[in-house]
């Protein structure tokens, strides 16, 4: 069999938990009993299996949550389904672009030794122990020492060690953005998400439902296999659908959209929507919106003010979801906080059972680093400092602070370590020179612009609501 019984009921177990959280109707203790009877029987495990799947949800449930497109439009705000844009500056969005994706590696990379689920104290006080506190480069070994717990990637890392931008699964999830927008642009479809992916991506090079979909995709490139996606794959088995590993395919999709945050929302949600449900999709939509409104930003805003595209990316997501009540909250306390510690300890005071990869409180910290941020590498440090899964979340406020500030706001003891030089775990992605990389990716404007010039571009806006 492919699929032994027992990881059958491991994996049918955490997914009742996480239908729990999604407000749907089952009686857990009645659930487990049964699984446990199941445990020898395949043919029970499997209408185990699709009892999960055909859930529905609560009456007393609160929120509405759907997961296909036209469901989430009808629950935007009116405003976002007008699909209003603002036609770019081609050339300036391409040196955001530029900007946006340096700093994502250089977040990246600093969160990378220390994605071990660390809080802001356990950070500060192994900082302190060495001397690093408050963080403002790449660390060194000692400090992981002083943590006690490190990453186990850590090596390439490390100040006294790195020498290339080390293989990551969040770029490689941003250079898998580049590639599809390169070759589909508007026209991307979940079928061309699915062959991409099973050509580049390593299955232990992913994690929770991205490893879980290609598994369920490359047995249906076997013979007899089903030819088109489908929905029963992400509905079924795929426990951890509302975690972040959407969240890090978002950023391709912001880039390529400047000012047309609609339109990076719905490509961002397409993307996630092969791995992932409800907040899963929301936060990816969220964080693709978040990056095109950026780019109508200067980067000499402050204060208050700085935080508009998150309050303006809301309308993006349905609005009566627990996504947008979060999020909204948290956008109060960090306009409510005088320094980014105050707002941290908000944040983490009220949503420290979301950490790592759990995007609730992850989301928060990003509004908080970009308010109290003075470049991006003061950004990148923030967001690190803030702890939960540090390389992730480290990228993504990499990209919105590039995209913010501009080219010219990280300096260049950042990037100079790296050699010029990239290296992914992609299988047909030979590209290692950095700014050979930034070149493709800064094309990624013009490439959606002319797409949209060619298709009609306000009949086009039109269609996407």
């Amino acid at each position: 069999m492919f699929v032994s019984k027992e990881i059958l009921q491991a994996s049918l177990e955490k997914c009742a938990k996480d239908k729990i959280d999604q407000g749907h109707e089952l009686d857990l203790e009645r659930f487990l009993g049964a699984l446990e009877e199941a445990k020898d029987s395949y043919d029970r495990l499997d209408e185990l299996a699709r009892e999960l799947a055909g859930l529905s949800i609560r009456p007393d449930w609160p929120y509405i949550e759907p997961n296909d497109w036209d469901g989430i439009v009808s629950e935007m705000s009116s405003e976002a389904r007008e699909g209003y844009w603002e036609r770019p500056d081609l050339r300036e969005a391409a040196d955001r672009v530029q900007a946006a994706f340096e700093g994502s590696v250089c977040g990246c990379m600093l969160g990378k030794p220390i994605e071990v689920n660390p809080t802001l104290e356990e950070i500060r006080e192994a900082t302190q122990q060495t001397d690093r506190w408050p963080l403002n480069a790449y660390l060194p070994e000692e400090t992981l020492v002083a943590l006690g717990r490190r990453h186990n990637s850590w090596k390439e890392c490390v100040s006294e060690n790195i020498e290339h931008i080390a293989p990551d699964d969040d770029i490689n999830y941003t250079l898998l953005g580049l590639l599809l927008v390169e070759e589909f642009g508007v026209e991307l479809t979940k079928e061309s998400v699915r062959d991409l992916w099973l050509l580049n991506i390593p299955p232990l090079f992913s994690w929770g439902p991205e490893r879980t979909q290609i598994i369920k995709t490359a047995i249906n490139s076997l013979p007899g296999g089903v030819k088109e996606v489908s929905e029963s794959w992400v509905e079924t088995l795929n426990h951890g659908d509302e975690l972040c590993g959407a969240v890090i395919r978002a950023d391709a999709y912001g880039y390529a959209c400047p000012g047309n945050p609609l339109l990076a929302s719905k490509l961002a949600g397409l993307d996630a929507s092969f791995t992932h449900r409800r907040t899963g999709i929301y936060a990816t939509q969220y964080v693709a919106a978040v990056i095109s409104l950026y780019f109508l930003m200067e980067g000499d805003e402050q204060g208050n003010d700085r935080l508009r595209p998150f309050e303006q990316a809301l309308a993006f997501i349905p609005q009566q979801s627990r996504f947008h009540q979060i999020v909204s909250d948290s956008l109060m306390r960090v306009k409510g906080s005088e320094d980014w510690l105050e707002a941290y300890e908000s944040i983490h005071g009220k949503y420290k059972q979301y950490s790592h990869c759990q995007v609730y409180q992850e989301i928060g910290t990003l509004i908080n680093t970009l308010k109290f941020a003075s470049d991006v590498g003061d950004g990148i440090c923030k967001q690190v400092s803030q702890g939960n899964d540090t390389d992730s979340f480290g990228a993504t406020a990499g990209s919105i602070l590039g995209v913010f500030f501009g080219p010219g706001h990280l300096h260049e003891r950042w990037l100079k370590p790296f050699n010029n030089t990239i290296h992914t775990t992609l299988a047909d992605f030979h590209e290692q020179r950095l700014d050979a990389v930034i070149g493709r990716l800064r094309a990624l404007p013009c490439r959606i612009w002319e797409q949209l010039q060619e298709s009609g571009a306000t009949a086009l806006t039109s269609e996407l609501a």
